[in-house]
């Protein structure tokens, strides 16, 4: 049985929506959260009325930012606690954080009040990177003195790569392919370097997760 049509202006409201949190993602990503719903509406390509129709505050278009990158964060630790292979769950999670970017929504925190939704996904999240986690230690190829913060952190440092957003602003096609190439190795890098045995322990304390959890609270 086929599904019913959508109505036209039905079907022009979710396109406009898609479109709206693309551009919300893009124009965090440089503004943090001194991006403007003009600014947001403009990338959009739809109007600012648009826009407001469908949030009605700059903050709750943040949360729903917020929520849909978490339905992210969570299926990719899902996928990851499917693999079979303990380093290759992990790998595939920490992967597929540093494509979502956590970095342009850490901007927002403590400007945003987190709904009972957040709270929830964001626990759910939680649970599953720590799964993720403790299978690979208990495997023996995570190395023992690395933290989730720890995970978190670098998922947040890598998941930007200033200079190809600076070569894509200047136009420069020409280079991006080989900034692109650059962070891949550098991924690569930081992975190698989470593996188990470790060459030399981490230097200082293990970050809390109060490091990262405290900046989200207003």
């Amino acid at each position: 049985m086929t599904e019913p049509r959508r109505a036209p202006r039905q079907a022009e409201a979710e396109a406009n929506d898609r479109a709206l949190l693309a551009a919300a993602r893009e124009v965090v990503a440089v503004d943090g959260a001194r991006a403007s719903v003009a600014a947001i509406a403009a990338r959009a390509g739809v109007g600012i009325g648009s826009l407001y129709r469908r949030y009605r505050t700059k903050q709750e278009l943040f949360q729903r930012l917020v929520s849909l990158t978490l339905d992210r964060w969570i299926d990719a630790a899902e996928q990851g606690l499917a693999h079979a292979d303990p380093w290759e769950g992990l790998a595939h999670y920490l992967l597929a954080g540093f494509d979502i970017g956590q970095g342009s929504l850490g901007s927002v925190a403590g400007t945003i009040e987190l709904t009972e939704e957040i709270a929830d996904k964001n626990r759910r999240a939680d649970e599953a990177v720590d799964a993720l986690v403790a299978r690979a230690r208990a495997a023996g190829v995570l190395r023992p003195d690395v933290t989730t913060t720890d995970l978190h952190l670098l998922v947040e440092q890598l998941g930007k790569s200033p200079m190809i957003d600076q070569l894509r602003q200047q136009g420069r096609t020409d280079l991006v392919p080989a900034a692109v190439n650059a962070r891949t190795r550098i991924t690569a890098i930081a992975l190698d370097g989470l593996r188990a045995p470790a060459p030399h322990p981490l230097p200082g304390e293990p970050p809390a997760p109060e490091l990262l959890s405290g900046r989200w609270e207003t």
